[in-house]
């Protein structure tokens, strides 16, 4: 289990073309403008177990999953430090997609195995902000961005993603937003979602200091 700190993590979860990357440039610039302290982060990370994870994901599920594990064992220090600090880390992914795209193509025994072993090496969000969007809108928008992977192939990973994130989404930290609105809207939603419960944690993390 996470040991609380000052700071809070907020994961955005969906399939590719969701809006992962919009959705936290709009509430980074919303929640600076009210004055809260943030950190931006991605998965995977742009250093060299970041390009690792990158190229291993089109291999073999349990090869690609301990490959993005190790990503995120190298920079959780960093996601930690933000926390310590009282900030509010805002980040694209996290191990649940590990689960969601890797962890849907394994067998039970292996999903198992890697589920435990994102419990021992991330930290788990404090809230997870999920981009559901139905895989026909999503491989529409990935063809306009001009991504080159076979509509079929897209289809099948996306949908068996988008059918893992339904059921991780039962946990009572998930927030299920639809990922059909325009950028603005999904942000005012996300905003609406979080804004209270935000609000609560930096304002008792603040009086507790």
């Amino acid at each position: 289990m996470s040991r609380r700190t000052p700071g809070v993590l907020i994961a955005i979860e969906g399939i590719d073309g969701a809006g992962k990357s919009t959705l936290q440039r709009a509430l980074a610039e919303k929640w600076r403008r009210r004055g809260f302290r943030l950190l931006l982060a991605a998965e995977p990370s742009k250093g060299p177990y970041g390009r690792r994870a990158r190229n291993a994901a089109s291999g073999d599920p349990w090869s690609a999953a301990l490959a993005f594990t190790e990503d995120r064992r190298h920079a959780r220090r960093a996601v930690e430090a933000a926390l310590r600090a009282g900030r509010v880390v805002l980040q694209d992914r996290s191990f649940y997609s590990t689960l969601a795209y890797q962890g849907s193509a394994l067998p039970p025994a292996q999903r198992r195995a890697l589920t435990a072993l994102q419990r021992k090496v991330a930290r788990t969000p404090d809230r997870v902000l999920w981009l559901d969007l139905p895989v026909s809108r999503a491989t529409r928008r990935m063809a306009r961005r001009g991504l080159r992977r076979e509509a079929t192939e897209a289809a099948a990973v996306l949908g068996r993603a988008r059918t893992a994130y339904r059921r991780l989404a039962r946990g009572r930290r998930w927030i299920r937003l639809d990922a059909r609105r325009t950028p603005a809207r999904l942000a005012d939603a996300a905003d609406r979602a979080l804004a209270a419960w935000l609000s609560r944690r930096t304002r008792a993390s603040r009086s507790a200091a």
